[in-house]
């Protein structure tokens, strides 16, 4: 029940991006310092009006901000927007007890995200295709998204005229686009199998719409080109889709950070590895292997690694680390470990790491708690941090990306009779 606007004193922006008054309440596209009108609902709060606006409160630059969910935090001006994310991952820390410097926001846009998923609903009044509204169902119909990369130009449209297709279904519709260097790879989920009149619909559109690939939740509908996507000198083509970092950006400092940490290490474990993002580029001067559940992502890496010349040996297997993660014995053969979990963290991994003589172990992560959990477990059993560094390929929503590197000291490590790098 919405019970009548009130004047609101903006105290703070929580973890989701949202302004946080007194109660507390939370007020979507608020800032702090502000003073605002918002019909509340529990302890949600609908911005009504901004009666005394934040000095470094600052005009958005997307038409759709504040219906699309896509992005939470637009007009908070680049110093502040860049503190408040760093102060996300700094609070995870505290919270879970570990103690380390946070490096600066390191910002990975670049040109922006080269993949995205769109939403489609069919109703009365037609076919949307977009985002979805923050917290809600509804699909915020899109002609164009400033955050996508030029290289995902025809993206909308693309999805656009699948959606119409498949409207008679009646089902709602996600549609995953990533831009390769083949062009645009599409993998369309929520129809099911597809009849044959609209399979050979969906291949005409495809060829109108000079798309790399187009699959159903997985399975190939219409593949014109392989779908490209360098990896340090090796070209991948990744199984439909996998995952792939969201920004070229993103990718390229993430991978540059993760090297230069493990710079000397000749035998390196890759945990939860994909297509190999790390291993691919790690393997020109180290032997690679390369762990993850994924069989087709992994196959498309082991495929990748054969046909590079200039790569040491890279090996895979296919494992689930959450289930049967590696134990300390495999693990006190490698130099180096660099592990990259989704959002869940690397629970299981993280203990028997902790528990390793890995001289060095650099942790990837997209989730500041689920990463603060873990590192607190590898601080627990003896491992100094050496640096933790928050980085910014989603810019404008709460999400961000962090690698932390740690060490294990020298005593533990010479055990093993080899010391790293």
């Amino acid at each position: 029940m919405i019970d009548l606007a009130a004047r609101l004193q903006i105290e703070s922006l929580g973890q989701r991006g949202e302004g946080v008054a007194e109660g507390p309440i939370y007020v979507p596209y608020a800032l702090p310092g502000e003073t605002v009108i918002a019909e509340i609902d529990g302890d949600r709060g609908h911005l009504v009006d901004v009666i005394v606006p934040s000095p470094d409160r600052v005009v958005s630059f997307c038409p759709y901000y504040t219906r699309c969910g896509g992005c939470a935090v637009q007009t908070l001006a680049p110093l502040p927007y860049a503190a408040w994310k760093r102060g996300l991952l700094v609070t995870a820390l505290q919270k879970a007890g570990v103690r380390s410097e946070v490096a600066p926001l390191v910002d990975a846009h670049g040109e922006g995200r080269r993949r995205a998923t769109f939403h489609a609903r069919s109703d009365r009044e037609g076919v949307h295709c977009g985002f979805m509204q923050a917290r809600a169902h509804a699909v915020v119909d899109l002609e164009n998204c400033p955050v996508l990369a030029q290289s995902m130009g025809a993206a909308l449209p693309a999805a656009r005229s699948l959606a119409r297709r498949l409207a008679t279904s009646g089902k709602p519709l996600d549609i995953q686009v990533t831009a390769t260097q083949s062009g645009l790879d599409i993998d369309l989920r929520g129809h099911g199998p597809f009849a044959a009149d609209l399979q050979q619909d969906l291949v005409r559109i495809a060829l109108s719409l000079d798309l790399a690939r187009l699959s159903n939740h997985g399975t190939l509908v219409l593949e014109q080109r392989s779908p490209v996507h360098a990896i340090g000198n090796a070209l991948v083509v990744p199984p439909p889709g996998a995952f792939l970092q969201a920004t070229l950006a993103g990718e390229e400092t993430l991978a540059a950070r993760v090297a230069g940490a493990l710079k000397g290490a000749r035998r390196v474990a890759d945990l939860f590895s994909g297509i190999g993002t790390f291993s691919l580029r790690l393997g020109e001067t180290a032997t690679i292997h390369a762990y993850d559940s994924d069989e087709p992502a992994l196959q498309a890496q082991s495929k990748a690694a054969r046909a590079t010349l200039s790569l040491h040996r890279v090996t895979v297997a296919t494992r689930d680390l959450f289930r049967r993660p590696l134990t300390t014995a495999e693990l006190d053969t490698f130099d180096a470990v660099v592990f990259d979990p989704p959002r869940a963290g690397a629970e299981a991994q993280a203990r028997t790491l902790a528990a390793s003589a890995v001289p060095r172990i650099v942790a990837v992560s997209c989730n500041a708690q689920s990463f603060a959990r873990d590192a607190a477990l590898l601080a627990e059993g003896g491992y100094a941090i050496d640096s933790i560094t928050p980085i910014d390929q989603f810019r404008h929503s709460p999400h961000l990306e962090i690698v932390g590197i740690f060490s294990r000291q020298a005593a533990k490590s010479a055990r093993r009779g080899r010391l790293f790098g």
